[in-house]
């Protein structure tokens, strides 16, 4: 038994998806039915129906769904446990987010609420959205904070965790302002002479929203690179690399000061919710303090 076979399963038990699972695992969909059958193999039933579209639990996975998440939140809280124990900070409110939300937003609210809860300790583990959505269902962290978009499907079942919404962000194209002038660098672009475009990762959260808003649209746009971290591409841009759709509190600064520009309309942003997540009937006092202040 592997506990990446539950994780697994866990996920197709949701998104009832096994592309979008995979994408969300972070693995190749080969890997990811290879891994679903192995978890087959060891209950002894087929826990997925795929014979209908979309695929569905069989009456085995309906009843295994449970006892996967179970063992999944009890491992993990036994694991945390141990670790917390023996690096005595159980005290620790632990928060799980996008490395964007870390550096942008995160790192000044914490420092606002150690003003405001003086015994609050704090551990950030930054990662992607899928091992932070991860961290959250295991029970490892208290609190996920995360960009939402409303044509993008939750990670996080909202029957199981709270949520509140922090503020609006926004994703815009952008681009260094003497490169953008220079090159004359605006969106939809020119047939004759591409753009060249700073692009995410297809599986992260932007990289998804980013492909969702340029749609069918014609681009002329010369994809020459692709990083997961909104930090490298920021950095890229401001060597006046290329264009790129940057969330508007990862430069707001440069856009106040114009050392960066907007190369599109208003019809090239979108609006992104950032959120956080929660079970509060779950958090010791400190960090329902916390929960009360978002």
């Amino acid at each position: 038994m592997d506990l990446n076979w539950l994780r697994d399963f866990e996920c197709l038990g949701r998104t009832l998806n096994f592309t979008r699972a995979a994408e969300e695992r972070n693995i190749t969909q080969s890997a990811f039915s290879r891994r679903i059958k192995a978890l087959e193999s060891w209950v002894g039933l087929p826990l997925v129906d795929r014979a209908t579209y979309p695929v569905r639990l069989s009456e085995a996975g309906t009843q295994f769904l449970p006892v996967a998440k179970s063992a999944i939140t009890d491992l993990s809280e036994s694991r945390q446990l141990i670790r917390d124990q023996d690096r005595g900070d159980r005290q620790q409110v632990r928060f799980s987010v996008l490395h964007t939300i870390s550096v942008h937003y995160l790192a000044n609210r914490i420092d606002a609420l150690e003003r405001e809860i003086p015994q609050l300790r704090t551990r950030v583990i930054s990662d992607s959205l899928s091992a932070c959505c991860q961290l959250l269902l295991d029970g490892a962290v208290e609190f996920l904070l995360c960009y939402r978009h409303a044509d993008i499907a939750p990670q996080i079942d909202e029957a199981e965790f709270a949520r509140k919404d922090i503020m609006t962000d926004r994703l815009i194209p952008v681009a260094e302002r003497q490169a953008a002038e220079r090159n004359q660098w605006a969106l939809p672009g020119q047939e004759v002479r591409d753009i060249p475009y700073l692009a995410y990762e297809r599986s992260t959260f932007l990289g998804i929203v980013t492909e969702h808003l340029i749609g069918n649209r014609q681009l002329h746009l010369d994809m020459i690179y692709v990083d997961g971290l909104v930090e490298a591409i920021k950095r890229r841009l401001l060597a006046g690399s290329g264009v790129a759709w940057l969330p508007e509190t990862a430069i707001r600064q440069e856009l106040e000061t114009g050392s960066v520009v907007a190369v599109g309309g208003s019809e090239w942003e979108t609006p992104m919710a950032l959120s956080v997540y929660a079970a509060p009937d779950q958090l010791d006092t400190i960090a329902k303090e916390v929960w009360a202040r978002f």
